[in-house]
């Protein structure tokens, strides 16, 4: 994160914001539980963000129609706008790094990180397998 800091900072978004953000982009509409998953972010932390995002016009929510119960978190034009100015920034980071690490290295390391994050571990650690 430490090559994405700067890019962000720059445009006023934390890294938990971008990662919501660009979650909404990707997806579309989420509640909150599936967009807490897909960015990676604890509840607690995301019922405060999703407040300040809303409040800075990046996302809007709405109740589902299906399930009045439910909340929908969508991404506002404002939101898209910060992901396209981020966007080309933080490819020509990745693409700096595919060059000093090797694209086929980064590829496996990507891999190897989506199968850790699927990983179901039992009583929150790592057992002997």
């Amino acid at each position: 994160m430490s090559h994405f800091r700067p890019i962000l900072v720059a445009h006023d978004v934390t890294e938990q914001q971008w990662r919501v953000i660009r979650v909404l982009s990707e997806a579309g509409q989420l509640d909150a539980t599936e967009l807490a998953d897909k960015a990676s972010i604890l509840a607690p932390s995301l019922t405060r963000m999703i407040r300040s995002l809303e409040e800075r016009g990046f996302i809007t929510k709405h109740k589902d129609e299906a399930d009045g119960r439910r909340v929908l978190l969508q991404i506002t034009p404002a939101g898209e706008a910060i992901v396209e100015d981020v966007m080309p920034e933080s490819l020509k980071v990745y693409a700096d790094i595919g060059v000093r690490f090797g694209a086929e290295r980064v590829d496996q390391l990507l891999d190897m990180l989506e199968e850790l994050a699927a990983l179901k571990l039992d009583n929150g650690s790592v057992g002997d397998e």
